[in-house]
Protein backbone atom coordinates (compact mmCIF):
# COMPACT_ATOMS: atom_id res chain seq x y z
CA UNK A 1 0.00 0.00 0.00
CA UNK A 2 1.30 3.42 -1.00
CA UNK A 3 0.30 6.12 1.47
CA UNK A 4 0.72 9.84 0.94
CA UNK A 5 1.07 11.65 4.27
CA UNK A 6 0.92 15.41 4.11
CA UNK A 7 -0.08 18.49 6.06
CA UNK A 8 0.76 22.14 6.38
CA UNK A 9 4.01 23.17 7.98
CA UNK A 10 3.95 22.53 11.77
CA UNK A 11 0.70 20.56 11.53
CA UNK A 12 2.19 17.47 13.17
CA UNK A 13 2.81 15.26 10.15
CA UNK A 14 6.31 14.36 11.38
CA UNK A 15 4.81 13.14 14.66
CA UNK A 16 2.39 10.95 12.72
CA UNK A 17 5.19 9.71 10.45
CA UNK A 18 7.37 8.81 13.41
CA UNK A 19 4.56 6.82 15.00
CA UNK A 20 3.95 4.93 11.73
CA UNK A 21 7.68 4.24 11.49
CA UNK A 22 7.65 2.94 15.07
CA UNK A 23 4.77 0.64 14.14
CA UNK A 24 6.80 -0.89 11.32
CA UNK A 25 5.89 1.09 8.21
CA UNK A 26 8.60 2.30 5.88
CA UNK A 27 8.41 6.09 5.90
CA UNK A 28 10.09 8.07 3.15
CA UNK A 29 10.77 11.59 4.41
CA UNK A 30 10.80 14.03 1.50
CA UNK A 31 12.20 16.87 3.63
CA UNK A 32 15.18 14.67 4.48
CA UNK A 33 15.62 13.77 0.82
CA UNK A 34 15.55 17.48 -0.07
CA UNK A 35 18.33 18.15 2.46
CA UNK A 36 20.36 15.25 1.06
CA UNK A 37 19.90 16.59 -2.48
CA UNK A 38 22.09 19.61 -1.68
CA UNK A 39 24.72 18.01 0.54
CA UNK A 40 28.29 19.25 -0.02
CA UNK A 41 29.72 17.94 -3.27
CA UNK A 42 26.40 16.74 -4.68
CA UNK A 43 25.16 17.66 -8.17
CA UNK A 44 22.13 19.28 -6.52
CA UNK A 45 24.34 21.57 -4.46
CA UNK A 46 26.29 22.58 -7.55
CA UNK A 47 23.09 23.32 -9.49
CA UNK A 48 21.69 25.43 -6.63
CA UNK A 49 24.89 27.48 -6.32
CA UNK A 50 24.96 28.03 -10.09
CA UNK A 51 21.29 29.09 -10.03
CA UNK A 52 21.48 31.45 -7.05
CA UNK A 53 25.11 32.51 -6.86
CA UNK A 54 27.69 32.61 -4.09
CA UNK A 55 25.49 34.70 -1.78
CA UNK A 56 23.72 31.51 -0.68
CA UNK A 57 26.93 29.73 0.34
CA UNK A 58 28.57 29.72 3.73
CA UNK A 59 32.26 30.27 4.52
CA UNK A 60 33.13 26.66 3.62
CA UNK A 61 31.44 27.00 0.22
CA UNK A 62 28.44 24.74 0.80
CA UNK A 63 24.82 25.92 0.62
CA UNK A 64 23.80 28.05 3.60
CA UNK A 65 20.28 26.71 4.19
CA UNK A 66 19.26 29.76 6.26
CA UNK A 67 20.32 32.19 3.52
CA UNK A 68 18.61 30.06 0.89
CA UNK A 69 15.38 29.90 2.92
CA UNK A 70 15.45 33.67 3.43
CA UNK A 71 15.73 34.14 -0.33
CA UNK A 72 13.09 31.68 -1.47
CA UNK A 73 10.42 32.58 1.08
CA UNK A 74 10.71 36.24 0.13
CA UNK A 75 10.67 35.54 -3.62
CA UNK A 76 8.12 33.13 -5.13
CA UNK A 77 9.96 32.94 -8.48
CA UNK A 78 13.18 31.98 -6.67
CA UNK A 79 11.24 29.31 -4.77
CA UNK A 80 9.88 27.88 -8.02
CA UNK A 81 13.38 27.86 -9.48
CA UNK A 82 14.74 25.98 -6.48
CA UNK A 83 11.87 23.50 -6.65
CA UNK A 84 12.62 22.83 -10.33
CA UNK A 85 16.13 21.78 -9.30
CA UNK A 86 15.36 19.86 -6.10
CA UNK A 87 12.04 18.12 -6.75
CA UNK A 88 13.23 15.82 -9.56
CA UNK A 89 16.13 14.69 -7.34
CA UNK A 90 13.79 14.09 -4.41
CA UNK A 91 11.21 12.13 -6.40
CA UNK A 92 13.94 9.98 -7.96
CA UNK A 93 15.46 9.22 -4.54
CA UNK A 94 12.00 8.43 -3.13
CA UNK A 95 11.33 5.95 -5.93
CA UNK A 96 14.59 4.16 -5.14
CA UNK A 97 13.75 4.00 -1.43
CA UNK A 98 10.28 2.65 -2.16
CA UNK A 99 11.64 0.00 -4.54
CA UNK A 100 14.12 -1.15 -1.89
CA UNK A 101 11.38 -1.33 0.75
CA UNK A 102 9.07 -3.34 -1.49
CA UNK A 103 11.91 -5.67 -2.49
CA UNK A 104 12.55 -6.24 1.22
CA UNK A 105 8.92 -7.32 1.69
CA UNK A 106 7.42 -4.11 3.08
CA UNK A 107 3.69 -3.93 2.40
CA UNK A 108 3.02 -0.36 3.59
CA UNK A 109 5.18 2.50 2.36
CA UNK A 110 4.36 5.96 3.66
CA UNK A 111 5.53 8.94 1.63
CA UNK A 112 5.79 11.91 4.01
CA UNK A 113 5.39 14.73 1.48
CA UNK A 114 4.89 18.24 2.85
CA UNK A 115 4.01 19.63 -0.58
CA UNK A 116 1.84 16.81 -1.92
CA UNK A 117 -1.06 19.18 -2.67
CA UNK A 118 1.32 21.62 -4.38
CA UNK A 119 3.59 19.42 -6.49
CA UNK A 120 2.52 15.79 -6.19
CA UNK A 121 -0.29 13.73 -7.63
CA UNK A 122 -2.67 12.36 -4.99
CA UNK A 123 -3.79 9.72 -7.50
CA UNK A 124 -0.34 8.10 -7.17
CA UNK A 125 -1.33 6.85 -3.71
CA UNK A 126 -3.79 4.27 -2.44
CA UNK A 127 -4.59 6.57 0.48
CA UNK A 128 -3.82 10.22 1.18
CA UNK A 129 -3.75 11.24 4.84
CA UNK A 130 -3.76 14.94 5.68
CA UNK A 131 -2.66 16.04 9.15
CA UNK A 132 -4.68 19.18 9.76
CA UNK A 133 -4.24 21.97 12.30
CA UNK A 134 -5.55 25.54 12.21
CA UNK A 135 -3.20 28.16 10.80
CA UNK A 136 -3.02 30.01 14.12
CA UNK A 137 -1.84 26.82 15.88
CA UNK A 138 0.81 26.22 13.24
CA UNK A 139 1.95 29.85 13.35
CA UNK A 140 2.38 29.63 17.12
CA UNK A 141 4.35 26.37 16.81
CA UNK A 142 6.67 27.86 14.20
CA UNK A 143 7.48 30.77 16.48
CA UNK A 144 7.67 28.90 19.78
CA UNK A 145 9.16 25.57 18.69
CA UNK A 146 11.32 26.62 15.75
CA UNK A 147 12.21 30.17 16.72
CA UNK A 148 10.82 31.88 13.62
CA UNK A 149 9.86 35.53 13.73
CA UNK A 150 6.19 36.30 13.01
CA UNK A 151 7.21 37.43 9.51
CA UNK A 152 9.21 34.25 8.80
CA UNK A 153 6.42 32.04 10.10
CA UNK A 154 3.85 33.91 8.03
CA UNK A 155 5.97 33.58 4.88
CA UNK A 156 6.18 29.82 5.32
CA UNK A 157 2.44 29.46 5.80
CA UNK A 158 1.75 31.70 2.79
CA UNK A 159 4.07 29.62 0.58
CA UNK A 160 1.78 26.58 0.89
CA UNK A 161 -1.67 25.91 -0.51
CA UNK A 162 -4.68 26.76 1.60
CA UNK A 163 -5.96 24.36 4.24
CA UNK A 164 -9.09 23.86 2.13
CA UNK A 165 -7.05 22.83 -0.92
CA UNK A 166 -5.03 20.39 1.17
CA UNK A 167 -8.11 18.86 2.79
CA UNK A 168 -9.67 18.44 -0.67
CA UNK A 169 -7.08 15.77 -1.60
CA UNK A 170 -7.54 13.78 1.63
CA UNK A 171 -8.97 10.32 1.98
CA UNK A 172 -8.43 10.67 5.74
CA UNK A 173 -7.89 13.73 7.91
CA UNK A 174 -6.08 13.46 11.24
CA UNK A 175 -6.39 16.26 13.77
CA UNK A 176 -2.93 17.62 14.53
CA UNK A 177 -4.11 20.40 16.83
CA UNK A 178 -4.56 18.43 20.07
CA UNK A 179 -0.92 17.50 20.65
CA UNK A 180 1.55 14.73 19.93
CA UNK A 181 0.01 11.97 22.05
CA UNK A 182 -3.41 12.46 20.48
CA UNK A 183 -1.99 12.46 16.96
CA UNK A 184 0.09 9.34 17.63
CA UNK A 185 -3.07 7.63 18.87
CA UNK A 186 -4.84 8.48 15.61
CA UNK A 187 -1.93 6.99 13.64
CA UNK A 188 -2.02 3.83 15.79
CA UNK A 189 -5.76 3.42 15.36
CA UNK A 190 -5.41 3.70 11.57
CA UNK A 191 -2.53 1.22 11.49
CA UNK A 192 -4.41 -1.26 13.66
CA UNK A 193 -7.44 -1.04 11.37
CA UNK A 194 -5.15 -1.64 8.41
CA UNK A 195 -3.70 -4.75 10.04
CA UNK A 196 -7.18 -6.18 10.62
Amino acid sequence: MRVGLTGGIASGKSVAAEELRRLGCTVIDYDQLARQAITPGSPGESDVVIAFGPDITGPEGSVDRVALARLIYANPSARRRLESIIHPLVFSAAALEEAAAVAAGQSTVVHEIPLLAEVGDPADFDTVIVVDAPAEVRLKRLMEDRGFSPEEAGQRLAAQVSDEERRAIADLIWDGSAGEADLAAQARAWFESLCQ
